[in-house]
């Protein structure tokens, strides 16, 4: 056995079907319980670090999720305060020291309880270590940096939660610095709703959270995702409100529309079939028309109206708003992409195989009107998945989206304005792991946000989450013995986490790495502003950036 493992500081008082508590040694009862094992400094009982319960031939890996202290009173009426220190079993470790998850034999009150040191540790996760794809440092063994298994995480999807400023794009940016670090192939599409991973600096030039050489940055303003691209649904979302009356006569109609300017369009590039969302080009001006004249058809010289007489104008009126909006130019007035042709040139520099290769894409969607960044949103995901859907390779070009605040687009709620984009995202979380595309969430609501979505998640990185809504939706997350954890996520500090399920060998409490350089996100110094900041705006200049739509 190793020294430490022979370093008592406690005993089992009671064992439950979801954990077991235990009292500490008068030795280690105090406020710091700090040991020192030659030039090792163990934590011994502290929230969130780890210990051996050792009874006869049974040795039990267990977490230290809760503590708290008892008084009690000898026959003189001294007081006397026992500390105690709740436990869930993780594992076994065997006679040879090799880390088993789950617990299949458990010890009974009157088990010794051990301080875990570097050998039991590196027993648990020597698997992972393979990988070298480092996230951080335990927070029970600051000397002791945690591999995270990539194919659980980035295979199965995986998910962010925590609170606004507990550290959720710091946690994304380490990450994504480090599985680029670990995996130089690999391929990410990150959807930046705020501009915090890449921006532009006060001379326009594009500073980025990630080296220049592995980043593609690009403006969904300048890659003119155009209309022709999207799917029916996504075009439903876009073009007509479900909650009209007339709205499922709009939508049969869009989709005879739609046919036919598609079998046209598939006529003229020899394409010999098409469905409702082949993506080929179409004319919105010529849909716009279709409809217009349905509905101020006339017959017998003007004195029959037509089937579909006065149907539209909900949708027209919609239509023609969102057509003279200037900020949705770079949806419905393509410049460079208005011939199906253009297609496979959008996707290389989607993917990152344009004239640049790049480990990442950047869509940043801060400059998007709120209202469809839903929609945009939803074809980012669908090209993602129909790519790889189509390509022979795709096992070898693996595809992870991750989606920053996804509950803005994804929503809990069934029906209304963002059905489509859901539908389109919960699809992914499905089925796309068959086709090599996952998704990576990142959320400061989990109660918010798809059922479905998390559902499929296998792995989570937990920050700190003090609402008691989330905190017990976390909690139903994840297997019914660890749910307690839950608890401990009131007391992360910044950018510490609790990580569960596939992708580590048990649950860990993890400080990420700093991510360097870090993103834009930091919050704003109100103190400084306001003991230190300008006497004078060029309201003028804000002016003009508010009409031209341009964020700095």
């Amino acid at each position: 056995m190793a020294e430490n493992e022979q370093i008592l500081i406690g005993t089992v008082v009671e064992v439950r079907g979801d954990g077991m508590d235990a009292r500490i040694t008068e030795e280690h009862s105090t406020a710091a319980p700090i040991i020192k094992v030659g030039n090792e400094e163990i934590l011994a009982g502290n929230i969130g670090s780890y210990v051996v319960i050792r009874q006869s031939s049974i040795s039990v890996l267990a977490l230290v999720f809760k503590m708290w202290e008892r008084d009690r009173f000898d026959h003189l009426g001294n007081r006397a305060t026992d500390r105690f220190i709740s436990l869930i079993p993780v594992g076994e470790l065997t006679a040879d020291n090799v880390f088993i998850r789950g617990v299949r034999h458990y010890p009974t009150p009157g088990a010794s309880v051990y301080a875990v040191g570097l050998n039991e540790i590196n027993a648990i996760f020597v698997k992972f270590r393979q990988y070298e794809f480092y996230i951080g440092q335990l927070a029970s063994q600051k000397d002791y940096h945690l591999s995270l298994d990539p194919r659980a995480l980035f295979g199965r999807h995986f998910a962010i939660l925590g609170q606004s400023g507990s550290g959720k794009s710091w946690t994304v940016t380490s990450l994504i610095q480090h599985t680029i670090k670990a995996m130089p192939k690999t391929h990410l599409i990150l959807l930046d709703l705020h501009g915090e991973y890449c921006w532009k600096d006060d001379n326009g030039r594009i500073q980025s959270a990630f080296p220049n050489e592995v980043v593609n940055y690009v403006d969904a303003l300048d890659l003119e995702m155009p209309y022709w691209m999207m799917s029916y649904s996504e075009l439903v979302d876009l073009f007509i409100d479900r909650d009209d009356k007339g709205a499922s006569m709009q939508m049969a109609f869009m989709r005879e529309v739609l046919q036919t300017l598609k079998r046209k369009e598939a006529k003229t590039i020899g394409l010999p079939g098409v469905t409702i969302d082949t993506p080929i080009y179409f004319s919105l001006a010529e849909m716009y028309m279709q409809f217009k004249a349905a509905n101020e058809e006339r017959k017998d010289f003007g004195k029959t109206m037509g089937a579909l007489f006065g149907q539209f104008d909900e949708f027209l009126v919609r239509m023609q708003s969102r057509f003279n909006d200037v900020r949705y130019d770079f949806l419905l007035k393509p410049k460079k992409r208005n011939t199906s042709a253009s297609m496979a040139d959008l996707l290389r520099q989607f993917i990152g195989l344009g004239d640049k290769k790049a480990n990442i894409t950047v869509v940043d969607l801060s400059s998007v009107p709120t209202d469809i960044r839903p929609a945009v949103s939803a074809q980012v995901g669908r090209l993602a998945y129909e790519f790889n859907y189509w390509n022979p390779k795709r096992r070898e070009f693996p595809i992870t989206l991750i989606c920053e605040e996804a509950h803005a687009y994804i929503p809990r709620e069934r029906g209304g304005q963002f059905d489509g984009t859901k539908r389109m995202m919960e699809r992914i979380a499905k089925e796309g792991r068959k086709y090599g595309v996952s998704i990576g969430v990142v959320s400061q609501r989990p109660t918010e946000l798809s059922e479905t979505m998390l559902a499929q998640c296998s792995s989570f990185i937990c920050l700190r989450t003090t609402n008691p809504d989330d905190q017990a939706y976390i909690r139903g997350l994840v297997p019914e013995a660890e749910g307690d954890l839950t608890d401990i996520l009131t007391s992360l500090g910044r950018g510490e986490a609790l990580v569960l399920g596939e992708a580590a060998p048990l649950p860990t409490r993890v400080q990420v790495y700093r991510p360097n350089p870090e993103p834009k996100s930091n919050d704003v110094d109100y103190f400084t502003g306001w003991r230190e900041g300008p006497d004078d705006l060029d309201v003028e200049g804000i002016v003009n950036n508010w009409r031209t739509q341009t964020r700095h």
